[in-house]
This record gives C-alpha cells, sequence and structure tokens, in this order.
C-alpha cells in the first residue's frame, strides 16, 4: 500500500479545509508541503448553499459556482487553484484509522498518509433515525442534508415527484430552510417537532410565533408537540407515510429529517482531551497532543468575551477558526488569542435574520413581527446583569446588521427596559 508524506494534512473537506488551504498559501506553503484529504469527491464548498439555492428551481447554485472561499466575501478557489499552488487534494479518501502517538493516517484503501502538523476539520455528521431504532426509517426518500451527494439525491426526488407531499421532521435550521426550499419546489410540506415552538435553542416564543406564522400564510403546516415514530412504505420501498407519536398518520412521497448533529471525533477517542462533545482546544484551536490542532464543529474552544468553553456549529465559526489555526501554526508575526463573538444566520423565503451574541437573560421584542406585513421588520435584545449581551434582528440592512453586532460586543449598559424596548433598532443605531 502506498505511504505519503506531507509536513500539513488538512483532515476534512468542508468549509473548514477550503479557509485553512487559503491561509496556507497567504502565510506562505512551499509545494508539495499541504495536503487536504477529505471523504467527499469534490474540493472544498460553501455548505450553506445546499439548503438554500442548490434546491430551488430557478436561479439555482451548483458548483463550481459556491466553491470556498467565496461565502466569506473571497474568491473560489476551484480544483485548479489546489493544483496551481502545489496543495495536493486527496478525494474520495476516507481515513478509517489515526494514530497521532506515530503521526499516521490510514485510509480505507490501506493507504497510509504521514504528517507533521495535523488540523483536524471533521466537522459533524447528522443524527439519523435509523441511529434511534425508528420503525421504516430505512425506507427510500428519507432525506438527511449534510454533503452534496446528499442534496443531488434530494434534488433528483424532487423532479421525480412533483406537486407530491413532503414532510419534515424537525424545527431548526435545516427544518425551516427545507420547509421554504420544498414549498418553492410546489410541494405540499408539513413541518413536524417535538418543542413548543420552532427554532427552540436560539428563538424566543415571539420570535418564533412570527415564523410560524408566516410559513403557515406559505401554505406549509406545522405539527408541534410530537415527533415521527415510524414510516411505511410501499411496494417499491419508497416512504408512503409518516407515523407520529400522538397518533396521526401523514402521507408523504419524501421525507426530510434535519433532528441535529454528531461531532466526528470517533478517530480521536482516547488519544486527544476532549469536552463538551468536541476535541478541546485552546485560543489558537491547539489541542492536547502536539502539532494537533482542531478546528469548527469539532473544535471546543475558550470564548474570551464570556469566560466559557464552548463548541460551535456555524459556518462563520468555521471559516474564522480554520484561519486562527493556521496563523499560530504558520504566522511569524504575533498571534492573538481567538476571540469569537457568537453569530448565526439564515435566509428563507424573502426573510433573512442575524443573530449575534449570547441568547441569556430577559429578552425585549422591538419592530413590526406580524407575519402578514409586507415588509417585516423586527427584533429581540437579550439584557443579562443590566447589559444588553445579544441581538437578533429580522429584515436588517447590512449597516443595522453591523450595528446590531456592535451592540453584542460591546455590551452596553441598559437602565430602562420598556425604553428599550421603544427605542428599538434606535438603541443599536446609537452604538
Amino acid at each position: 500500500m502506498a505511504e505519503k508524506s506531507f509536513k500539513y494534512v488538512i483532515l476534512g473537506g468542508g468549509v473548514s479545509a477550503g479557509y485553512a488551504a487559503r491561509e496556507f498559501e497567504k502565510q506562505g506553503v512551499n509545494p508539495g508541503e499541504l495536503a487536504i484529504i477529505s471523504k467527499e469527491a469534490v474540493a472544498p464548498y460553501e455548505r450553506p448553499a445546499l439548503s438554500k439555492a442548490y434546491l430551488f428551481p430557478t436561479g439555482t447554485a451548483r458548483l463550481p459556482g459556491f466553491h470556498t472561499c467565496v461565502g466569506g466575501g473571497g474568491d473560489r478557489l476551484l480544483p485548479e487553484w489546489y493544483t496551481e499552488k502545489g496543495i495536493e487534494l486527496i478525494l474520495n479518501t476516507e481515513i478509517v484509522k489515526a494514530d497521532l502517538a506515530s503521526k499516521s493516517l490510514v485510509s480505507a484503501a490501506g493507504d497510509t498518509f504521514k504528517y507533521e502538523t495535523l488540523v483536524i476539520a471533521t466537522g459533524s455528521t447528522v443524527l439519523r433515525l435509523t441511529d434511534f431504532g425508528v420503525e421504516g426509517a430505512d425506507s427510500k426518500n428519507i432525506f438527511y442534508l449534510r454533503e452534496i451527494d446528499d442534496a443531488d439525491k434530494l434534488v433528483e426526488a424532487i423532479k421525480a415527484k412533483p406537486n407530491g407531499k413532503a414532510v419534515i421532521v424537525g424545527g431548526g435550521y435545516i427544518g425551516l430552510e427545507l420547509s421554504a426550499a420544498l414549498k418553492i419546489n410546489n410541494l405540499d410540506v408539513t413541518m413536524v417537532y417535538p418543542e413548543p415552538w420552532c427554532m427552540p435553542r436560539l428563538f424566543t416564543a415571539e420570535i418564533a410565533a412570527f415564523y410560524e406564522g408566516y410559513y403557515a400564510n406559505k401554505g406549509i403546516k406545522i405539527i408541534k408537540g410530537t415527533v415521527a415514530v415510524g414510516f411505511t412504505s410501499d411496494s417499491n420501498g419508497e416512504v408512503k407515510e409518516v407515523q407520529l407519536k400522538d397518533g396521526t398518520v401523514l402521507e408523504g412521497d419524501i421525507v426530510v429529517v434535519g433532528v441535529g448533529g454528531r461531532p466526528l471525533t470517533a478517530l480521536f477517542k482516547g488519544q486527544v482531551e476532549e469536552d463538551k462533545g468536541g476535541i478541546k482546544t485552546d485560543g489558537f484551536f491547539k489541542t492536547s497532543v502536539p502539532d494537533v490542532y482542531a478546528v469548527g464543529d469539532v473544535a471546543t474552544f475558550p470564548m474570551k468575551i464570556y469566560n466559557e468553553i464552548r463548541r460551535v456549529e456555524h459556518v462563520d465559526h468555521a471559516r474564522k477558526s480554520a484561519e486562527q489555526a493556521v496563523k499560530a501554526i504558520k504566522s511569524t508575526d504575533k498571534v492573538e488569542e481567538y476571540d469569537y463573538l457568537p453569530y448565526f444566520y439564515s435566509r428563507a423565503f424573502d426573510l433573512s435574520w442575524q443573530f449575534y451574541g449570547d441568547n441569556i437573560g430577559e429578552t425585549v421584542l422591538f419592530g413590526n413581527n406580524d407575519p402578514a406585513s409586507e415588509k417585516p421588520k423586527f427584533g429581540t435584545y437579550w439584557v443579562k446583569d443590566g447589559k444588553v449581551v445579544g441581538v437578533f434582528l429580522e429584515g436588517g440592512s447590512p449597516d443595522e446588521n453591523k450595528a446590531i453586532a456592535k451592540v453584542a460586543r460591546n455590551q452596553p449598559p441598559v437602565d430602562n427596559i420598556s425604553l428599550l424596548a421603544q427605542e428599538g433598532l434606535g438603541f443599536a443605531s446609537f452604538y
């Protein structure tokens, strides 16, 4: 079996890998020194496109249009870019064994890859209903969305089931974005989730009420407080019905499941220190093992602004943590500790929201959150210990979104909560 050696190896081919490669090139890397090993068949790309424009019937996104680093405001790194820079893209290659002590990785095909410095960028994998023994969860046309292959299969199913019935299991990012995308494809869409409202980890009941009302006005049916407990299929093995715990039975030609993810850390179990479900790192994304770094979804890191150890699953952190790790590895200048402000966003239909900071403390709703409004614009402040610690805004302009980010970072004091509600976005603009 083949053995190859590199100075630097990035393990994983997602968003972090593309941004890390760009930073390596910026810091200066010699041809042949850097390799990216990915089980996917394509060069790193901006994953958020898969739940949005990739599924649209018009204005559809396709590669090479959304290779990294276009999502972060940079140039697209096409496959030929890696070749030109002497960066080896080792695709269609699954690593099945990692030995951090001997600095070696072994692929499913038996090939060995040696490294001097390793950047772990393995990301997350989706939670599957088959993992929980849900009956019939292995039926055809039950989809999960993580990689471009998943999106391609979903696109084919949408084409094969025109005007069909779609059931979305889960009320988080995937649930909300996929419900919108499938509705745009003229499917009859029903969302099912166990929580009392959608996106419960971030949204308040008031924020969620707007999106649930907006989706209902678009013709999307929402069933809350129950879960899918079984599926029946037709003679072709394709899903036909979704059975819910409350006894409801839904017809479904297509089912999309979005019930969360799990960091891919199994290769490193017992070899590296872990914390909160991820690989523990410092403010430079160094792990407990020398010359091994972890970035993106798999990294648990000190969040300086809150003096807490956290793990963040979001594309913004995937990009920034990758750049930070490579600077720590390569830069001759002093590198400051990672000082990350949590940032989340989503787009669906004509809606677009952004959130910065922490969603703890008392909440203050402002603006127009009527789901029937032509141009809804509203937000929420989170206030803890007399300071604004987080801000959510739907329908904000670029300048307004910058303003709420600044407020979440600076945490200005608030003397009067009811006055804050009246001031609304004006408070953020003032700071």
